[in-house]
C-alpha cells in the first residue's frame, strides 16, 4: 500500500486517493470479495483525516468498486466485466429524453445535489464573466471539455474548432439542413423517431425511409436510395432497439463514399450500453470523413438540459462557418460551463458508471422502464 496526496496538485485529496485506490481495484491488486485498507490506515499513510478518506470511500462505493460491510470495513466488488468502456483514460457519451408533464426522475437522471453544486461552484468562481458573449459555436471550455471527454469515452479524436454547439438535437438537425441547401432528399431509418423526419421534412428535405434489418437498415434500400444524406441512429435504433453490426456501419461508409455524401451519426443512448467495449462510432470508422457526429445530454443529464453537440468532419468546416458562422450559440453560458465543469471533474462520467452498473446488475428493469424513450432532445 502506498497511498499518496500531492499538495501541489489542484484536485482535492480525497479524489486524488479515490483515483489510486481505484486502480489498484481495477488492476486487480484487491481480488473481488478482498477487504480494503481501513479508513485509519490509508488516512495515516497518506497524512489525511479521517473525513477525506470517509470521502473516497463514498464514491469507491457509489461507482461499485467497493462494498461495506457493517463492523467488517470495506471489501472490493468490481468484477471487469462490469467496468463502463474506456477507450484513452477513462469512460464514455449521449443524447436524449422526454419532457413529461410532471417531472419523474427515471433512475439515469443526473442527481440534483451534485448538478446544484456544479452551478454554484461556476456561479462563484466565473462570477460577471459569465455575462460575457463567446463564440458563436460554443464557449471554448465546453468545446474542449467534449473534445477530451469523447476521446475518452469513444476514441474519437477532433479539435475543438470542429465542435457545433447548439440547444438540442433538433436545433442541430435544420442547421444539418441549412448546410446542405442543394440537396432534396435525406434517407432515414424506417422506423425511426418520428422528430427526425418532422424536422427534416419542415426544414425542406423530402424524407426517404429505408427498411431495417436485423443489423441495420437492408441492402438493397441502401442501394435504392435517391438521396444523397443519411441519417442514422448506430446504437439501439428508436422504436426498433436495433444496433447496427460492425459490418453494417462499414457499408454505410462505403455508402456516402460511393455517391460522395455524408452521414448524420445520431448516437443517442450509447452512454447506456449494456456492452462490456463500447462499439466503434461510424464517424471514427470513416477514414475519408463524411461523417457528421451527433449526441445531446438530455437523456444522460436530464430531460430539461437543452445541450447538444455535433462534430464536422475537418472538410466541412470552411463551408459551414462562411454559410452558417453567423449564428449564435443557443445555450446560454452558465449551463455550457457547468457542463464543462462536469465533464472535466469526472462526476458526469462517474454517473454514468453508476447507472450502468445498475442496469447489468438486473436491478435496472424498473429504471429501463420509467425512461421509456417517447421522446428525444
Amino acid at each position: 500500500m502506498n497511498y499518496q496526496v500531492k499538495a501541489e496538485e489542484s484536485r482535492p485529496a480525497y479524489l486524488q486517493l479515490y483515483e489510486q485506490l481505484r486502480e489498484d481495484i481495477a488492476a486487480g491488486v484487491y481480488a473481488y470479495g478482498e477487504r480494503l485498507p481501513s479508513k485509519r490506515l490509508i488516512a495515516a499513510e497518506a497524512g489525511v483525516s479521517l473525513i477525506t478518506v470517509e470521502h473516497m470511500y463514498e464514491l469507491l462505493l457509489e461507482e461499485g468498486y467497493a462494498e461495506a460491510r457493517e463492523r467488517s470495513g470495506f471489501f472490493a466488488c468490481y468484477r471487469e466485466e462490469d467496468l463502463y468502456a474506456r477507450h484513452a483514460v477513462q469512460c464514455a457519451a449521449a443524447p436524449a429524453m422526454a419532457v413529461q408533464p410532471a417531472y419523474v426522475n427515471t433512475g439515469r437522471d443526473f442527481p440534483f445535489p451534485m448538478y446544484a453544486k456544479t452551478v454554484r461552484r461556476v456561479l462563484s468562481e466565473y462570477g460577471e464573466r459569465l455575462f460575457i458573449k463567446e463564440g458563436n459555436a460554443g464557449s471554448e471550455q465546453l468545446r474542449q471539455a467534449l473534445v477530451a471527454y469523447l476521446a475518452r469515452s469513444r476514441g474519437i479524436r477532433v479539435r475543438p474548432g470542429q465542435v457545433v454547439v447548439g440547444a438540442g438535437s433538433e436545433y442541430l438537425y435544420s442547421l444539418i439542413v441549412q448546410l446542405f441547401s442543394r440537396e432534396k432528399y435525406i434517407a432515414i431509418e424506417d422506423p425511426s423517431y418520428e422528430m427526425i423526419a418532422k424536422v427534416y421534412e419542415a426544414n425542406g428535405l423530402q424524407c426517404e425511409p429505408l427498411r431495417m434489418g436485423e443489423e441495420g437498415i437492408l441492402s438493397e434500400a441502401l442501394a435504392g436510395a435517391r438521396a444523397r444524406l443519411l441519417h442514422v441512429t448506430p446504437y439501439d435504433s428508436y422504436p426498433s432497439g436495433i444496433t447496427a453490426a460492425a459490418g453494417k456501419r462499414a457499408e454505410y461508409v462505403r455508402w456516402a463514399a460511393e455517391r460522395e455524401g455524408y452521414i448524420i451519426e445520431d448516437d443517442f443512448d450509447s452512454e447506456f450500453s449494456f456492452s462490456a467495449r463500447a462499439k466503434d462510432t461510424v464517424f471514427g470508422m470513416a477514414q475519408e470523413g463524411r461523417v457528421i457526429y451527433l449526441n445531446t445530454f438530455s437523456h444522460t443529464i436530464a430531460p430539461s438540459v437543452r445541450i447538444g453537440y455535433m462534430i464536422l468532419p475537418a472538410e466541412l468546416l470552411e463551408a459551414f462557418t462562411q454559410r452558417l458562422g453567423f449564428y449564435s450559440c443557443t445555450v446560454p453560458l452558465l449551463e455550457q460551463y457547468v457542463l464543462a465543469e462536469l465533464l472535466n471533474s469526472g462526476d458526469f462520467e462517474r454517473h454514468i458508471n453508476r447507472v450502468r452498473r445498475r442496469l447489468r446488475r438486473g436491478d435496472g428493469k424498473q429504471v429501463a422502464a420509467a425512461s421509456e424513450k417517447t421522446h428525444r432532445g
